[in-house]
């Protein structure tokens, strides 16, 4: 996978090509107590049938901070690739078969992001799922900036050229990298957000425990201490939201 660094800062002010792909990151509220019945009907019914159609399922989390959040992600090729699968999949005859089962379980599920990568090949790479489910996992830590202005206006870059190399010293290396996708929702019956202005980077560690041990690094290194944490501050419209996600038995990032 092509790693920020080496990417010029040009890339994020040049603009998203005409066709690439695109993601939703969904979390869903879980009426209390519920979470992992909704895992189970989802890996065991929404998983193979969404890929038959070419939606790439990402990965399905339970979210560590919130025992009824279901955070999942899913991948398609282009936004012309979306309207087409979803159509596919929410007017067939699979999700018709389960939905009423699925919707029983959600208190609400309208916290959605459309986004694109950041800079051209800076998606999730390949990805295998497990062959026996419940393998090996680590904690995959999602980090969502919500910025004063668009990323492409200074954000990108910054974080090109100061957070990336900080935080990969840190132990959190960065796997992907997301912006909100502008182009028109082609399926307006399931909402999304598209109008803030937000930047999203995800990484993997193998617990929670490293997690804290890799901030305490990055807090203490002493660029990050004088200036870089100070001018991501100036950034921020809000404090960014961290999501630290346990792949359930079925997702491919783990």
């Amino acid at each position: 996978m092509t790693g920020l660094a080496a990417l010029g800062s040009s890339a994020f002010a040049a603009g998203p090509p005409a066709a690439q792909p695109v993601i939703e990151l969904r979390q869903y509220k879980i009426l209390k107590g519920r979470r992992d019945a909704m895992i189970a009907l989802f890996e065991r019914e929404f998983v193979d049938s969404q890929e038959a159609l070419g939606i790439r399922i990402i990965g399905q989390f339970r979210d560590l901070d919130d025992p009824d959040r279901f955070t999942w992600i899913r991948e398609f090729e282009s936004m012309a690739a979306r309207a087409t699968a979803l159509n596919a999949f929410y007017f067939g005859p699979l999700w018709k078969a389960h939905r009423d089962e699925a919707n029983a379980l959600l208190d609400d599920n309208d916290n959605v992001l459309l986004l694109h990568p950041a800079v051209a090949g800076l998606g999730f790479g390949p990805l295998t799922r497990p062959v026996m489910a419940g393998g090996p996992a680590g904690l995959v830590i999602a980090t969502i900036h919500y910025l004063w202005k668009d990323a492409g206006e200074g954000f990108g870059s910054f974080f090109q050229e100061r957070m990336q190399p900080a935080l990969a010293a840190a132990g959190l290396p960065v796997l992907s990298a997301y912006v909100p996708e502008r182009e028109p929702n082609n399926f307006p019956r399931l909402p999304v957000r598209q109008s803030e202005k937000l930047f999203v980077w995800f990484t993997r560690v193998p617990d929670a425990a490293a997690y804290d041990a890799a901030m305490v690094r990055l807090r203490a290194d002493k660029l990050w201490h004088a200036t870089t944490g100070a001018a991501l501050d100036d950034f921020e419209e809000r404090a960014a939201q961290i999501l630290r996600l346990a792949p359930a038995s079925r997702s491919t990032l783990r």
